[in-house]
């Protein structure tokens, strides 16, 4: 299966990664992708770049090297209410979200478990401004997924298959493997994203595209395996195309 862009990751912006915007749109463009969105994180992660540096994201051209560019964020959920940490008056400025949990960002006073955190991703279902479900494999921030994975397709939410959790979060991968079980289940969309934070990772997705092939998964709901789909479902969830007319 071909994916055709890579729809979260990290800029020198986020300062823990290491490749500029344009270093990133570059490699996206020699692998042949036709869209990337560029999702620094948000405010509550340490070293996050202020809110300016995504407001003034309407100055990155819309397109280039032939790549359509979104601007977006990897927004922090912040508390079991499935709150963001995205400022409201940077929304305009952005095409698209990535809601996450990291646990630097969480409350540290509660632990974790699978009713709160079953209750918070409900939560996040009913914020119209997100897009992606993030890296949901925690096994920390284990939910119910029986009951969640299909509240996140009938609100629109595409579920992300992390290819960096296969690289750096090797316990997420038997949640992640179920995740994606579901999905094909349900028949919720799916979104297959590097999570890169340096140039040459960006587009390469080798382990996600195994799982999916073990998986027999529906190509049909990978949307980001053709601009065809790509683009029916920023013209239904995004004001993207509005921007370029």
């Amino acid at each position: 299966m071909k994916i055709i862009a890579d729809l979260h990751m990290h800029t020198t912006a986020s300062t823990h990664a290491y490749s500029s915007l344009q270093e990133m749109v570059d490699a996206a463009a020699q692998r042949g992708l036709q869209a990337v969105a560029i999702t620094d994180h948000g405010i509550t992660m340490p070293g996050a770049p202020g809110k300016w540096y995504f407001h003034n994201l309407r100055v990155v051209p819309r397109s280039f090297h032939n790549v359509l560019v979104l601007r977006g964020q990897e927004t922090n959920i912040i508390d079991y209410e499935g709150h963001i940490d995205v400022e409201k008056d940077c929304l305009a400025d952005l095409d698209w979200l990535v809601a996450s949990i990291h646990s630097i960002c969480m409350p540290k006073n509660e632990v974790p478990t699978p009713e709160k955190v079953t209750h918070l991703w409900e939560q996040v279902c009913k914020n119209p401004h997100v897009n992606v479900i993030g890296h949901c494999g925690c096994p920390e921030y284990a939910f119910d997924y029986e009951r969640v994975i299909p509240q996140f397709g009938a609100a629109g939410k595409l579920v992300e298959l992390n290819e960096s959790t296969f690289r750096t979060r090797e316990d997420y991968v038997p949640n992640c493997r179920r995740v994606m079980e579901l999905c094909k289940k349900y028949r919720v969309p799916i979104t297959v994203d590097s999570d890169a934070h340096f140039s040459t990772l960006v587009g390469d997705f080798p382990r996600a595209q195994r799982l999916l092939q073990e998986l027999d998964f529906p190509e049909e709901l990978v949307v980001n395996s053709s601009m065809e789909r790509l683009n029916a479902y920023l013209k239904e969830y995004t004001d993207v195309f509005k921007s370029i007319d």
